[in-house]
């Protein structure tokens, strides 16, 4: 260490240059995956955040709470082997609201739910839905961004159902929309029951949230006829654009991993290029080649760390004056994670440089300097 922090005195100018290039590098990686994730969350935090180990759809819905349709007669049987508790239905709409003597159409999605239930979302203002009131809604709290307050009145276009708002949420949107949560009496009157053969049906649910083990999750999946148990990763899978999203930004990640490699590799191994008289003649005194390896390795992880430092206020400096629209989230837990990447990365980019310092033969090294 002592001799990797005198060259790196002695070469300010150099390091410096390096350490600007891998600022830049950490800074994309960080800015890329803060908005992977901030996306992510707008476009499945009800479902990332809902207190559920499994979704029961419909069979061959291809796991799309909207093209899933769950009958209150398989509700029961899906009860029956669940536990009543265990098992909460759920209502999924695609919709627009617009705000009380107002024509501006703001993109929602209703969540029908038992408000008492174990999907009832956490209140961050005001309160809960009443599980019989008629016109009540809670609200995402983006919302406040459209002028929407307590006690405002939100008009659903599609039934023309007035919805009353009494609270609001954090953290509840579903494909890029804010989600509305109601209770059953709302979703009845906006979604009436169907009729099969002249008969009603009763209410229609997109799907069942279900607490449980998986042996509990295989028998109700082989017990019920027409329904499908998934994974609540599987149901993020099946959000419209989700996947696709998702893994366009991860792939740009990636790559940035990639191109930081090679780019780093390349800087430190022409460095060590340069340095290989000095290499040689440390050897011919006496210099170990581990030593030598480990001057390397702490250079790389100095300028790593300390590029990284610098990154990580530049990250969370500009995410403090980005637009409150915009979906961006870097959480500690992403940044240590890319931050460790990051450093393995530059480990690996330096292994050429350690090949070439443990090949050297110092008797050639030292006729070269003289």
């Amino acid at each position: 260490m002592f001799l990797a922090l005198r060259e790196l005195k002695h070469a300010k100018m150099r390091y410096l240059l390096i350490a600007l290039i891998m600022v830049l590098i950490a800074w994309l990686v960080l800015f890329v995956s803060g908005l992977a994730q901030g996306l992510s969350s707008d476009n499945a935090s009800s479902i990332q955040n809902m207190n559920a180990d499994y979704l029961i759809v419909q069979k061959d819905s291809d796991h799309r709470l909207t093209r899933s349709t769950v009958p209150e007669a398989q509700l029961a049987e899906i009860r029956d082997f669940a536990g009543g508790s265990s098992a909460a239905p759920l209502g999924v709409q695609m919709t627009a609201v617009t705000k009380g003597g107002e024509t501006k159409k703001l993109d929602a999605t209703l969540f029908a739910i038992e408000t008492e239930g174990m999907l009832a979302p956490a209140i961050a203002e005001g309160r809960m839905v009443d599980e019989i009131a008629p016109d009540e809604a809670v609200v995402d709290i983006s919302f406040k961004e459209a002028g929407i307050a307590l006690g405002e009145v939100l008009e659903e276009q599609m039934s023309g159902q007035q919805l009353k708002v009494v609270g609001f949420t954090k953290g509840q949107s579903f494909s890029h929309s804010p989600v509305i949560h109601v209770n059953f009496k709302v979703w009845g009157t906006i979604k009436p029951a169907v009729s099969r053969g002249g008969t009603g049906d009763g209410l229609q649910y997109n799907a069942v949230a279900l607490q449980a083990g998986a042996a509990k999750a295989d028998q109700i999946s082989e017990s019920v006829p027409g329904i499908e148990v998934i994974t609540m990763d599987q149901a993020l899978q099946g959000i419209p654009g989700y996947k696709e999203e998702q893994g366009s930004l991860l792939m740009m990640v990636a790559f940035l991993f990639v191109i930081a490699a090679f780019v780093l590799a390349v800087f430190f191994y022409v460095i060590t290029i340069q340095k290989m008289n000095q290499f040689g003649v440390l050897k011919a005194i006496g210099a170990s080649s581990s030593y030598l390896a480990r001057n390397i390795i702490s250079q790389v992880i100095t300028l790593s760390v300390a590029s990284l430092a610098v990154s990580i206020g530049l990250t969370y400096g500009v995410a403090a004056i980005l637009p409150a629209g915009m979906p961006f989230d870097l959480s500690p837990r992403l940044v240590v994670l890319c931050s460790v990447l990051f450093l393995a990365v530059a480990v690996v980019g330096s292994l050429l440089s350690l090949y070439r310092v443990v090949k050297v033969d110092a008797i050639e090294a030292i006729g070269r300097a003289a």
